[in-house]
This record gives structure tokens, sequence and C-alpha cells, in this order.
């Protein structure tokens, strides 16, 4: 017997039993509409249109052109960036300002690998994300096919759901069930791979499939046989009427009686604290409903992440300095949706003494450290803002002592007094960044969202801006990751496109994402970025310097950025010490060019202060 008549019935045995199966399928499958223009793209398209989607963000590829255009003509704006990293961000901002799902496309391979960072940073900021990618087509998958690798096993660890869509009838579902899971328990992103022959018309693919030549021989006809039927099974029952409508979100909530067990020890509690994470911004609670139920309370509150502005520019219960001390004071500390993790020295800066009540929709991250540094009196796992707001309500009628709040607001404006005097220091060379940022904040508009992207300058930045009110703020998160800007930014603007957005940057941070003043400007998206430019990645220089006695690698240089916005179709200012006196009024102009639509980079040369001596970069 011959080696190729042996092989043949090898493959012959193995193909018996599913050729078997393939012929059953005829008997229970919708059969095939082999004459429909119809494309899956357009399916994803329908399915995104139900949920309320109104942009996807992306990097063109070939793999993806058919949900692209499916979703340009429902309406469905696509906004492309220059990095598929910005794609995410931009998706993620959506996700965070609109109460949506934000969608990503990108293409196959690298388009996706180049997601990771933005995708793992999703995750830790817990913002609900669809992220679609393209892939080689299901029968050449693991073949060696262009851009074909296994895509799976990179997203699983970072993403809430993953699937790979088979045959074009279970796109409608597995969307829908995505959109739902990124949404509910503790949000994040999910992942869906489309095999391009899901995507494109039948007829396209099945040019594909097609034999070029007459199969000869047994095995060319089973072979030809086989791929009529994989294509058949690809497209049965592509175009029946599916439900298209969101499924149900589940959200977790606190019991009666955590809530009631709360009100007891809340109203016992003489000096309370409360403070607020990312997670009492999320749906289904709007932010305003928070913001009233914390003034009820009158509870003096520490703001961060995206809860930052949750109480305005001004108010008396806003604490913004000496949280450890007021922390080693409170006999009552309510974690809502904070984190005992590295920015609450994972637990330890906590009283022993005080009682504590959390609330995080996270189980893992409600009791992140408890093994070790502290101890929760109630772990409540639920959603942080519908929880502040039946607080409240339980409440009625009864306040914080106002003396308590009176106390930490005196020591703020003696913290935020000596703060001021530092900006009045002169710096060896430039301007002093404290100062420019004093003087930004004193001109933003009442509607303008704050977009944090950079080390040293954008620390200093988070003590002096005042986010004006709920949803103003945008930072990366616990990830603490840097180039979230240019996305974060476009996001917002697409958003809130009445508000002035402003990206504030160090100038080691902007390098990630200054090509986006290209989809600012094709876009028509114009927003303002504040470059503290010291030449130098400061935040690690402050201190590898003295600790190890070199600034390798952490030097930069005093690079005209703002040239660089003028080539992307912007605008740019570069400002120096000698335009101290002019500074508002270059603020000014660049807020006037952004209303009149162009994106404006403001390159300010900075020197060095000790501001932020001993904070954390590592």
């Amino acid at each position: 017997m011959s080696l190729e008549t042996s092989a043949s019935e090898l493959i012959i045995k193995k193909l018996i039993p599913f050729l078997f199966y393939l012929q059953l399928e005829k008997y229970f499958f919708p059969s095939t509409e082999r004459q429909s223009p119809r494309h899956g793209g357009e399916s994803v398209a329908e399915v995104l249109r139900a949920h309320g989607i109104k942009f996807v963000f992306t990097l063109v590829g070939g793999h993806i052109s058919p949900i692209l255009v499916a979703c340009e003509k429902l309406g469905i704006r696509i906004v492309d960036t220059r990095h598929e990293a910005t794609a995410v961000f931009a998706a993620d901002a959506v996700a965070r300002l609109s109460g949506t799902v934000g969608v990503a496309a990108v293409t196959a391979g690298p388009g996706l690998t180049n997601t990771v960072t933005a995708v793992k940073n999703a995750q830790m900021a817990e913002s609900p994300l669809l992220l679609i990618g393209g892939a080689a087509a299901t029968l050449l998958q693991g073949r060696g096919a262009l851009q074909d690798i296994d895509q799976m096993s990179l997203f699983k660890p970072l993403c809430k759901f993953c699937a790979s869509v088979r045959t074009v009838r279970e796109i409608v579902p597995t969307v829908r069930k995505a959109l739902a899971v990124a949404q509910s328990g503790t949000p994040g992103p999910v992942f869906i791979e489309f095999p391009i022959d899901t995507l494109y018309p039948y007829h396209v693919v099945e040019k594909e499939f097609a034999p070029k030549n007459t199969p000869k021989g047994l095995m060319g006809k089973i072979i030809a046989w086989y791929l009529r039927n994989h294509l058949s099974n690809l497209f049965a029952g592509a175009w029946e009427t599916r439900d298209l409508s969101p499924l149900p979100v589940h959200i977790p909530h606190a019991t009666e009686d955590e809530v009631q067990r709360c009100v007891e020890l809340v109203s016992r509690a003489k000096k309370p604290v409360i403070l607020l994470g990312s997670q009492a911004t999320l749906p289904p609670t709007p932010a305003d409903d928070v913001r009233k139920a914390l003034e009820s309370l009158g509870i003096p509150c520490f703001l961060g992440g995206m809860s930052r502005g949750m109480l305005g520019k001004n108010s008396p219960l806003h604490i913004r300095q000496n949280r450890r001390d007021a922390l080693k004071d409170a006999d009552l500390v309510l974690l809502a949706g904070t984190v005992c993790d590295f920015r609450l020295s994972y637990g330890r800066v906590l009283n022993r003494r005080s009682k504590i009540i959390a609330v995080n929709r996270d189980r893992s991250q409600l009791l992140k450290n408890s093994d070790m540094f502290w101890k929760p009196t109630v772990a409540i796992q639920g959603d942080a803002g519908s929880f502040l707001v039946r607080l409240s309500k339980a409440l009625k009628g009864h306040r914080c002592p106002e003396e308590w709040p009176r106390s930490l607001k005196e020591g703020d404006a003696v913290k935020e007094k000596a703060n001021r005097s530092k900006a009045d220091e002169k710096t060896e060379r430039h301007l002093n960044p404290l100062s420019v940022l004093h003087r930004v904040d004193e001109l933003l508009a009442e509607d303008s969202i704050i977009v944090a992207d950079g080390g040293d300058f954008v620390g200093s930045a988070a003590y002096i801006m005042r986010p004006r009110g709920p949803l103003r703020w945008l930072d990366p998160g616990a990830f603490g990751t840097l180039g979230v800007g240019g996305g974060f930014a476009l996001g917002a603007k697409l958003c809130r496109p009445e508000s002035e957005v402003w990206i504030v940057y160090g100038d080691g941070s902007l390098g990630y994402s200054v090509a986006e003043f290209d989809t600012f400007t094709r876009h028509k998206t114009p927003v303002i970025a504040l470059v503290g430019n010291d030449a130098c990645w400061s935040q690690i220089s402050r201190e590898q310097v003295p600790m190890l006695g070199s600034n390798v690698a952490c030097g930069l240089a005093f690079t005209d950025y703002h040239i660089v916005a003028d080539g992307y179709g912007g605008k740019g200012y570069l400002t120096g010490r000698e335009d101290e006196s002019q500074l508002d009024d270059i603020i000014k102009k660049a807020q006037k060019e952004c209303r009149e639509g162009k994106a404006v980079l403001l390159n300010v040369l900075i020197g060095k202060t000790n501001f932020r001596e001993g904070s954390i970069s590592v």
C-alpha cells in the first residue's frame, strides 16, 4: 500500500463522522440564503444601535471593514484614531461619561495587541467597554494566515467575557450578551473576535472557499464537499429575525438589613468621614442624586478618581488636604467604592478604633488587605451610589455635627494657603508650575472637563485644579497608565461637545498621543492641551537622582511641541518666563481658539519645585 493511499484512507476515516453530522445539519439548521447581499457587519451594527451606542472608535483594517461601514449607514459615528490604544481609551471615556458601553473596533493581530494596555486600564478602572477584534477566517486559524494569533488567550485574563464568533447566526446573541456582561456586577471590558468570513457577504466568502479548478480524485471531491458544507453552515439561518434589545443588567445592591445597620453606625458617629471612589459615579444612580445624598448627610468627604468634582468647586463638605490626619481622628469611615490599595497605604492609614463601612461591587476589592491591615465593621458587596442615596433617605433629618467638617475645612485652608505661597516662589528657570496651574484653574469654564495624563505636573494639578461638577475629571485610575490623554479627551469632547475639554499633560506623557491632534482636527473635536514642559520625567528623576546618583533615562528636551500641534492642523503656543505677565491672555486666547474649532496646545516651559517630594512613583 502506498503512503498516499494510506493517508487518504486515514483522512476519510476521520471525516466520515463529521460528514455524517453535516448531512444531519441540513435537517436541523435553516437553509442558507446564498443570494443575499447582507453581511455579518450589519448584524453587529444593528445590535449596537439597539443598545444606544453612538460612537465606535477604530483604526481601520480589512478584517473589520464591514462592521464600520454598516455602523456608519445606521448613523453610528465612526471615529478613527492614530493608534489602537487611543481608540480604546476614547471608548473608556465614553463609557464613564455616558453611562453606556464604550465600543472600539480594531483589526486582527497587531491591531489587537496594540490595545492590551488600554484594555487592562479599563479593567482596573471598572469601565464597561466592548472591544471588537478581527480575526483570520474560521478555516485558516492556526494555519499561518495573515495576522493570525491566539487572540483569545491574550484577552481572557483582561476581560469579563470573551467569545469567538463561529457562524453568522451567532453574532446577535453574542453581542447582546457581551454588552450585558460589560455592565453587570463590577463593570469591565469584554471582547468578541470576529473571523473575517463571518463578516463579509456570502458571495465574497464563497469565492475564497471555492476551488480554483474542478476537483479531481476522491480526496479533492471530499475536500470540496466539506468546504461547501462549512460555508452553508457558516451562513445557515444568518438573516432570521432576532431580538436585538438589551438583556437585563444585574447590579448588586445592599440589603435592607445592611443599610439599617449602617444607619445605626452613622447616627452615633461624631467624626465620620466618607472616602468616595469612582464606583460611586456608575449607573444606574445619577451623579446628581449621589451629590444630593452627600449634601444631605453633611459628612466631610474626600473624593478620588472619577468622583472628583462630585461636590462642585467650593463645597464646605469637600476636604482636599490632610487626609491622613482626618482618618486618624475619625470615629467612622465610609469607603464608598474606595479600595484599600497603595492609595490608602493598603489600609494602614485607617484608625483601628474607627468603625469602618466598606461598600464595593467587587468582593475582592471590597476586602483587599483586610486580612492584614484593617477590618471592616460592615462589608457590603453592592453599588456605592445607590447605597449612599438609601442611607441618606434613612437618615433624613440627621446631619453630622457641624464643628467636625468645619474644623477639617479650616485645616484645608491653612494647607492650601501654604501651597499657594509655593506658587509665588521663583523657580531657577522658566515658570513656576504651581503658578501656571493656579492661573489655569481660575480661568476654567464652569462646564470644563479635565483629563489628567502625566506624572509630576499632573500630580500637582490634582491638588490645585478643581473640577466644577460631577463627571468632570478623567484620570487613568489605579493602573497609573500614561498615554490616556488623547483618547480620553476625544471621548469626552464627543460626549459633551459644548464643554471645554482640557488635557493636563506632562511632557513625557504627551509623546504617547500627540499624534491625536490630527484626530482632533479631522473629527472637529477641539480640545486644549496644557503641557508642563520641564524636559524631564520628573516624578522618577526626583527619587532616582538622590537615591542612585544618576539621571539616566530621565532627561528629555525642551521640544517644540507647539509646532507639532500646528503641523497636525491645530494651534500651538510656546510660553516661558518672558511671557509670564501675558499668561492669562494666552490662556484666554487658547479658549477662544478652541471655541472657534481649533485644537490648541500650550507648550509651557516650567521649572522645578519641591512641592511633591516624597510622593509615590513606584
